[in-house]
């Protein structure tokens, strides 16, 4: 490792003495570094507060690389009519230097897997992240829970399974993963799911269990930031403390490299 010549000003008898040291610099690598985030919001998603052009830039002012804006889908309340997916093709797939990967958080509806767009608009997304909310599906039986996440996976343009560690789910987390690996998808860690003011219950606990099982099974996740406001794009703290926590195999962890996520999206950048 090398060093960097530093002068040091002390007093030595009185008097004043320069000193020249080599000091070894010590360079702290950081584990689970991330170049994306595939999950984020704006302000057509209804309860997002900043524009797209705004997520961009402040990705990029983060040293991203990738950055994922999925919109809520038609279904949750107050989010965007479907005109607005089946017309981001005017969008550009760069700025601010980065790749924008332009899609949605579908939702699904039923332990069908049945999701909010049709499949010729989901056809055009870069990314599709599926998941359980309330305000679109009302938690089932375990069973049906689970059905609904396995039988989503059978889509294939959904491309990530995100947050699924809300507690007011019960789900089978050793069918979850394994569908995951059948089927080619992606397991999201959400940040925004460990913190204490999210609504998600248990959700530590539950991508405890998710994790373990992902390490066993080799499943790769992906951590997403949830980011409903420009500041949070990338923050990834309490995923971070997870893995660490669990030394969880960092090849496993997309984040790592855009090379590394562009297998399991739909455009391949």
């Amino acid at each position: 490792m090398g060093g960097r010549k530093i002068c040091l000003w002390r007093e030595k008898d009185g008097r004043i003495m320069r000193e020249n040291i080599v000091r070894s610099e010590e360079w702290v690598v950081m584990r689970y570094s991330s170049v994306l985030d595939l999950h984020t919001h704006t302000l057509v998603s209804g309860h997002a507060y900043c524009s797209l052009r705004e997520m961009a830039k402040a990705a990029a002012d983060k040293g991203l690389e990738v950055l994922g804006i999925t919109e809520h889908a038609p279904a949750m309340p107050g989010t965007c009519h479907k005109y607005y997916f089946e017309n981001l093709k005017i969008v550009p797939r760069e700025m601010y230097g980065i790749q924008l990967l332009l899609g949605s958080e579908v939702n699904i509806l039923d332990a069908q897997g049945t999701v909010d767009l049709a499949q010729r608009t989901l056809e055009r997304m870069d990314v599709v992240i599926a998941s359980l909310h309330m305000p679109c599906m009302k938690p089932g039986s375990k069973l049906e829970n689970t059905e609904s996440y396995l039988n989503v996976m059978k889509n294939p343009y959904v491309n990530i399974i995100g947050h699924p560690d809300d507690g007011r789910y019960e789900i089978d987390y050793e069918a979850l993963v394994q569908g995951a690996k059948e089927y080619g998808k992606v397991l999201e860690l959400n940040n925004h799911s460990m913190d204490p003011d999210c609504n998600r219950q248990n959700a530590v606990e539950n991508d405890t269990v998710m994790l373990n099982l992902c390490k066993k099974y080799q499943v790769p996740v992906v951590m997403d930031s949830d980011a409903h406001f420009d500041l949070l794009i990338g923050e990834f703290d309490l995923a971070r403390d997870l893995l660490e926590k669990l030394d969880f195999p960092e090849e496993l962890v997309l984040n790592r490299s855009a090379d590394a996520i562009r297998e399991y999206v739909n455009r391949k950048f």
